[in-house]
């Protein structure tokens, strides 16, 4: 097994939660995994990137190189656009589809769309409003995860595990509302995943 992975986003979105989520559910399964953060100014809206590899072999670098990303995850569409160079030909993008409008001069919302919609591999949603019509308004990373769930080479139920791991020490409610989070955001993709 061999998956690299960019998760990207917005500082304060919860990309690195879904990192320590993917970490957690591949402990004990004998897999090697390195992981390199890059942090922009994350307390005022700055890129946060994250390159996850996840291997049965060895891994010599933590970076993942020009073409070789498997999935990019990002709770950002704009920033979804900016690593697409890193992802690999037959590649998965999975976005959510409401960007995260920080800056003054941000593209507009319908160009990024466009943009995104010419790759072949595509899963967007509004993880946003998925994540508050289940309940879980503050879980939109981890409704992400579960879409992503879909097509990652991970067992669903280790990363519910990996769920309840990370949450616990907050409490069965917030783990149960995480999990719910999880099942919703990989359930909302089933078309998509269809055409």
């Amino acid at each position: 097994m061999k998956c690299d992975i960019i998760l990207s986003g917005v500082g304060g979105q919860g990309i690195l939660s879904i990192a320590a989520v993917i970490g957690e559910a591949i402990r004990g399964e004998g897999l090697e995994i390195k992981q390199a953060e890059v942090h922009g100014m994350s307390q005022r809206g700055g890129d946060v990137q994250t390159n996850l590899r996840i291997s049965s072999t060895k891994i010599d670098s933590d970076l993942i190189p020009l073409g070789g990303a498997d999935v990019i995850i990002s709770l950002e569409p704009m920033e979804a656009l900016r690593y697409i160079p890193f992802l690999k030909s037959g590649g998965w993008i999975v976005t959510s589809s409401k960007p995260f409008v920080n800056i003054p001069n941000y593209p507009d919302e319908v160009v990024i769309a466009k943009e995104l919609e010419k790759m072949p591999h595509l899963l967007s949603l509004d993880v946003e409003q998925i994540a508050k019509d289940a309940g879980a308004a503050r879980a939109a990373n981890i409704v992400l995860l579960g879409a992503a769930s879909n097509i990652l080479e991970l067992n669903q139920k280790e990363l519910e595990e990996g769920i309840r791991r990370i949450f616990e020490r907050k409490g069965e409610k917030v783990v149960e509302m995480n999990i719910n989070a999880f099942r919703v955001g990989a359930e909302s993709v089933k078309e998509q995943l269809k055409k």
